[in-house]
């Protein structure tokens, strides 16, 4: 079911708040306000409120007949424009993954797996259960460089499970990153878990040899 506004108005007002759900806060609150009605919707709806739902729902999308299907062709999808190359994959074993536009994967193993724009993984590194959101530029654009610091994206020889990688990370080489064996949720050095997933979040640092 969905809301539907007259007046924008209304809707901005509605979404003017500090409530965080829709379900739990602002539908109830419209309800009380404004003369509200409501639709049954029977497309694709995922609701993403949680780090697992969100985590889930981008990997099923490497199913083989995913849930929502991208190249359905009566409903087409219109995403941002970019002018990045084609990705490039040097030698790689790939099985069951969504690889966006401007990536460069050189002698890896990514098994179900999102890669996200720009992402590089080097040589003899694991890829499995992840999401990975990519970069807004590539190491030789970066704005900000530091001495020592390992480039953005993913180093050799690491091992990355059941992990979302947000966007510009920076792990180094022999990470290992997995939630097996750990809190359901916890707070670390540069990482997180949420609902037994592990989260790197944006612009996060993670030096060479490191084991999460």
């Amino acid at each position: 079911m969905g809301i539907y506004v007259f007046n924008r108005q209304i809707l901005i007002d509605a979404l003017d708040n500090s409530y965080d759900d829709f379900g739990k806060h602002i539908i109830p609150a419209s309800l009380k306000k404004y003369k509200v009605f409501a639709y049954i919707f029977q497309g694709y709806w995922e609701d993403i409120g949680t780090v697992r739902a969100f985590f889930e729902a981008n990997l099923a999308l490497t199913d083989t007949v995913p849930p929502y299907n991208f190249f359905d062709h009566v409903n087409p999808i219109y995403t941002h424009a970019r002018f990045l190359p084609a990705s490039k994959v040097n030698s790689a074993q790939i099985n069951r993954a969504v690889i966006a536009d401007g990536c460069i994967i050189t002698q890896a193993n990514i098994e179900r797996a999102v890669i996200g724009i720009r992402s590089v993984i080097e040589t003899g590194t694991t890829i499995r259960n992840c999401v990975l959101m990519g970069a807004d530029f590539y190491q030789d654009e970066d704005p900000h460089p530091i001495s020592g610091r390992p480039p953005i994206g993913i180093g050799a020889h690491c091992v990355i499970e059941g992990a979302i990688i947000d966007k510009n990370a920076r792990i180094g080489s022999d990470v290992v990153i997995s939630p097996a064996g750990k809190p359901e949720n916890l707070d670390g050095d540069n990482f997180y878990i949420r609902d037994g997933v592990v989260v790197v979040p944006k612009n996060a640092v993670i030096p060479s040899g490191t084991k999460i």
